[in-house]
């Protein structure tokens, strides 16, 4: 990757891919389609991963009914990422989400959805469709995205996952059979992780050449079991500074090759409890990009293929 194509940053963003693309920015509309999660029915449990919100981490999601009404469908160019963000979004009949995919690629603005799921909610009827969709909207794309968080099975069995990583590593190989690019989540500051547990994440990840990474800030939110054990001084939050020297870490370690399509994350401002410095997010980006200039750091610098 030229880093002339990363537009002035020293990391490969959403943005700059959306302009190398298409050849002007886009935007992202998260979405709400109605569905839930077996972390919340029954199928694994009832209350959710121990850091998501009632909202399903679709807080800022708009509701499926009010799309594509929410966009312009009057613009000239498909500038719009539907982003199907609230719960776990191919947990649901394959009429229906034939339904609200195909609603949202139909739509003149739409450039692509990216699908916010489980690996563990990914049967092969569901990639079956989406490779459908994906032929059959040919001038657009798919994303699925999925929430691995951390590679460390005890981390993962803290915060209440509920798959194993052979299942994340199952799923990537149907994945990229079917030649579906994958976004993975990952979040810096989950209680018990060192520097080192982040870097072998971030690793792991480079083996699969994914296509896109989400690093996201843990946020501590009302109404989590998350929330009581901090409030019980179980664990800290991660400083500022921490976690920018994190962030530089991470991206150093990362191939140069994968969009970044998150580097912190926006917490509900009347469910965050902290940490507090997060409600300022250019901030975070500003001193993140300075830091970055300052000690001729880039994304990919420690990569080592």
């Amino acid at each position: 990757m030229n880093n002339a194509d990363w537009q002035g940053k020293p990391y490969y963003s959403l943005d700059a891919w959306c302009k190398k693309t298409y050849g002007h920015k886009c935007k992202k509309i998260a979405l709400n389609a109605h569905m839930t999660c077996p972390n919340r029915d029954g199928s694994l449990g009832t209350r959710g991963c121990i850091f998501c919100s009632a909202g399903g981490s679709g807080d800022f999601a708009v509701d499926i009914e009010s799309f594509p009404a929410v966009t312009n469908p009057q613009e000239e160019i498909p500038c719009t990422i539907a982003y199907f963000q609230a719960y776990t979004n191919t947990y649901a009949p394959l009429p229906y989400l034939e339904q609200v995919f195909s609603r949202a690629l139909a739509s003149p603005s739409v450039c692509g959805i990216s699908i916010a799921t489980r690996p563990d909610c990914l049967p092969a009827e569901v990639i079956s469709l989406l490779v459908t969709l994906k032929n059959r909207f040919s001038g657009k794309f798919i994303w699925v995205e999925l929430g691995l968080q951390t590679i460390h099975e005890a981390t993962a069995a803290y915060i209440r996952r509920g798959y194993p990583l052979s299942c994340f590593e199952e799923c990537m190989q149907r994945l990229q059979t079917a030649e579906l690019p994958v976004i993975v989540h990952v979040i810096l500051g989950l209680p018990g992780e060192t520097k080192e547990h982040l870097l072998q994440t971030i690793r792991y990840l480079n083996r699969f050449q994914i296509f896109g990474i989400k690093l996201q800030l843990l946020h501590i939110l009302k109404n989590t079991d998350l929330a009581d054990d901090y409030c019980a001084g179980r664990f800290e939050v991660l400083s500022r500074d921490t976690y920018i020297d994190l962030l530089i870490s991470c991206l150093e370690h990362l191939s140069p090759e994968t969009v970044v399509h998150r580097l912190t994350g926006d917490g509900p401002k009347d469910l965050l409890i902290a940490p507090d410095w997060s409600r300022n997010k250019k901030d975070v980006l500003n001193t993140l990009h300075k830091k970055m200039r300052l000690e001729s750091s880039y994304q990919g610098k420690t990569y080592c293929g």
